[in-house]
């Protein structure tokens, strides 16, 4: 099967629409230390809804990003951790974690700049 992202059916382009959202990326980087609890995720990954972390995870398990792994104990506890797929994916998120650290402020910059610009 040939696979375009340009394409509006491709299944390529839902993993690229499930691997550039916000959700996504930072559960990836999250995860890249080790596996944590659903809590942790919640805790630190400020402004996500449970609903969207809990759909987010899910669809990350489901296209085989992650691992959700379930302990047999009172309260139950749920880890969830990158599977070498997401290793493979973490490599490459990587990459944009640190663009975006490092040109954070260029990017305030422009936009300054260009609010400025558009406001006359």
């Amino acid at each position: 099967m040939e696979t375009s992202a340009y394409a509006k059916d491709c299944p390529s382009r839902q993993i690229l629409d499930r691997i550039g959202d916000t959700w996504s990326v930072l559960i990836v980087v999250m995860l890249a230390d080790g596996p944590h609890r659903y809590t942790e995720l919640a805790k630190r990954i400020e402004g996500v809804s449970p609903k969207m972390l809990t759909q987010t995870l899910r669809g990350l398990e489901r296209d085989g990003l992650l691992s959700r792994t379930v302990h047999p104990v009172v309260p139950p506890r749920v880890d969830y951790a990158l599977t070498s797929l997401g290793q493979s994916l973490y490599a490459l998120v990587e990459g944009l974690e640190k663009w975006a650290e490092a040109h954070i402020d260029d990017v305030q910059a422009a936009r300054v700049a260009y609010d400025a610009y558009s406001a006359k």
